[in-house]
């Protein structure tokens, strides 16, 4: 789900290539288990939300998305009735100098990733749906927030539905805190469409590693930064194909 404003109804979206209709439809292959950084990663109704990327923390190979989709400890499903994963822990920072709020550079958890569901050979892999692949090549850092400007070009992939806009607004997020009780110091707006199942979503900036989708403003995607929240967790980026560790055999 997307926070704050009314809740949304999640639209099933199918990925489609150019056909008769004009219709756009995907060409890239789908893997087994499947890539899900980047598409819909729990149907665990209400945590409707998207995977951002994979990391590892420690020897286990993790999978981030948005910190309001679950609560740690509780398992996580796919569409097929599988295993996903367990929650893990949500992100904030060390200090909060904003009484009663949740202070954190992005909203961010990661789930857990069940052995079975692990994509090996593909974990530096983000799947755009109908926008491909991207590979995220060794020693890439996402950019922050001081990296991202106005007009900067925006690609996005949250619920299976691929969408590009621009930036068109940065500012911080601190709302009344009895409506939502999170402050981030910075967060990007993008003239992209969103809805629940969105949360969680990577958000690419100028081809580049930006953000995840974190709330929304009226229909529109805000995402905060995606390195400063995986270090708030504790979590490497998986720039290689296994992430540094050995497959089992």
């Amino acid at each position: 789900m997307l926070i704050p404003s009314v809740m949304l109804a999640v639209v099933a979206l199918s990925l489609f290539r150019a056909d008769a209709s004009g219709s756009p439809r995907r060409v890239t292959p789908v893997y087994d288990p499947p890539v899900l950084a980047g598409q819909l990663a729990s149907t665990s109704w209400p945590w409707w939300c998207s995977g951002g990327v994979y990391g590892r923390h420690g020897d286990e190979i993790v999978l981030t998305s948005s910190g309001h989709c679950a609560q740690e400890g509780q398992t996580l499903y796919a569409a097929d009735g599988s295993v996903s994963g367990v929650a893990g822990p949500i992100s904030y920072s060390a200090t909060c100098a904003h009484p009663g709020y949740r202070c954190t550079a992005s909203d961010m958890n990661y789930l857990v990733v069940a052995p079975d569901r692990i994509p090996w050979g593909h974990l530096n892999e983000i799947d755009m749906g109908v926008g491909g692949y991207r590979v995220i090549a060794a020693g890439t850092q996402p950019l922050e927030c001081r990296d991202v400007h106005i007009g900067d070009e925006v690609e996005f992939d949250g619920r299976e539905f691929y969408r590009s806009g621009n930036v068109i607004a940065q500012r911080e997020y601190r709302p009344p805190v009895n409506l939502d009780p999170i402050y981030f110091p910075c967060i990007s707006i993008a003239d992209i469409s969103a809805a629940t199942g969105d949360s969680g979503g990577v958000v690419i900036v100028n081809g580049q590693l930006a953000g995840i989708a974190s709330r929304r403003f009226g229909d529109l995607l805000g995402f905060t930064p995606l390195g400063s929240g995986l270090a708030e967790l504790g979590v490497t980026l998986c720039d290689t194909p296994n992430c540094g560790l050995t497959p089992p055999s």
